[in-house]
C-alpha cells in the first residue's frame, strides 16, 4: 500500500468535496510529515489559478494554518492580509493567489493534528457556519481515511518478522484483521476499501500453513468472511452485528452459509478450517 500516494489521493478527495459544496471555490491543504512535526507543506490545491501556494511550508503558530496546527481548532479571517488575529509570514503567497477570506480546519487523527484543510474566497466576505461545516465535514472524511491507512499499515507491519512464530502475536493480528474488515465495510471509497481487503487477504494467506501452490477451493463471499473474521475474534452474533452494521439474524445467516461451505458443524470448526485454508489469519 503506497502510503504517501494514497494520502495525497485522500487529501484531494477532501478538497474536491469542499469545492463541490459551492461555498468554498478555492481549497488547499497539506499533511505533517510525521509525529511531532512542527510544519506541513501545502501539497494539494483545487480551484487555484496559480502555484503561489504549492509547496509552501507552514510552521506551527505562523499564519492562519500554523495557528490551526498549533491549537487544533478551526479559524477564519475575513481579509487575510489585514487580519490582526494572525501573523503574516505568508501574505505574499496568499496575495499571489488573490485570496481574501480564508478558513482553516485541523485534520485530527488519534488526538494528533495531522494536517490542515483551507477553504477560501477571492472576496472579503465573512465565512459563516455553512462554509465552516463543509470544511469540517471534509476534514472528518479525511481523518477517517487516514485512520484506516494507519490501521492497515499497523496490521501489515504486525505480520512481519517474528510474528509468524509467535502465537500471541498472531492473536493480535487476528483481532486487528477482524477490526479492519469491519472498518472496511463502512468506507464509501471503493478503491480504498479494495486496498484494505487486499491487505486482509495477504495476512490470511501469510498465516496459512498450506502451500500457496494449493489455494483453498472454498469461496466465501466478502460478507461471509466479515462475519467469520469477527466471530473468530470471540464476538457474539449480537456484537458482530453491531460492528458490521447488520441485523443479528443476517449475521446468523451468513455464518450458517460459511459453515456449510467449509463443511463445519460448529463456529470453532468453521474458524479453524478457514484458517487452514488461508481465508483467515
Amino acid at each position: 500500500m503506497d502510503g504517501s500516494r494514497g494520502e495525497a489521493t485522500d487529501m484531494r478527495a477532501a478538497l474536491l468535496r469542499m469545492r463541490r459544496s459551492g461555498l468554498l471555490p478555492v481549497a488547499f491543504g497539506g499533511l505533517v510529515s510525521g509525529a511531532g512535526a512542527r510544519q506541513f507543506r501545502i501539497s494539494e490545491l483545487v480551484g487555484a489559478d496559480t502555484d503561489s501556494l504549492r509547496g509552501l511550508a507552514v510552521r506551527t503558530g505562523n499564519g492562519l494554518g500554523g495557528k490551526t496546527l498549533a491549537l487544533g481548532r478551526p479559524y477564519a479571517v475575513t481579509d487575510y492580509g489585514s487580519s490582526r488575529a494572525i501573523s503574516h509570514e505568508y501574505d505574499a503567497a496568499v496575495a499571489g493567489e488573490g485570496l481574501r477570506s480564508v478558513l482553516a480546519v485541523p485534520v485530527v487523527v488519534h488526538r494528533q493534528v495531522r494536517g490542515v484543510l483551507y477553504g477560501a474566497l477571492r472576496q472579503p466576505y465573512a465565512l459563516g457556519d455553512r462554509p465552516l461545516a463543509a470544511a469540517i465535514d471534509a476534514a472528518r472524511d479525511l481523518e477517517q481515511a487516514l485512520a484506516v491507512r494507519d490501521e492497515a499499515r499497523r496490521l501489515l507491519a504486525s505480520c512481519q518478522g517474528p510474528v509468524a512464530a509467535d502465537p500471541r502475536a498472531w492473536e493480535e493480528v487476528r483481532e486487528a484483521h477482524a477490526e479492519l474488515r469491519a472498518l472496511a465495510v463502512r468506507i464509501p471509497d471503493t478503491r480504498l476499501r479494495e486496498e484494505l481487503l487486499t491487505a486482509c487477504a495477504r495476512l490470511a494467506s501469510a498465516a496459512a500453513p498450506s502451500s500457496p501452490a494449493h489455494p483453498s477451493l472454498v469461496q466465501l463471499t466478502p460478507r461471509e468472511l466479515d462475519v467469520l473474521a469477527t466471530v473468530a475474534s470471540g464476538a457474539t452474533n449480537a456484537v458482530a452485528a453491531s460492528r458490521l452494521r447488520l441485523r443479528p439474524e443476517t449475521v446468523k445467516s451468513y455464518l450458517r452459509s460459511a459453515m456449510r461451505k467449509l463443511g463445519a458443524h460448529t463456529r470453532l470448526e468453521a474458524v479453524t478450517t478457514a484458517r487452514r485454508s488461508g481465508l483467515l489469519p
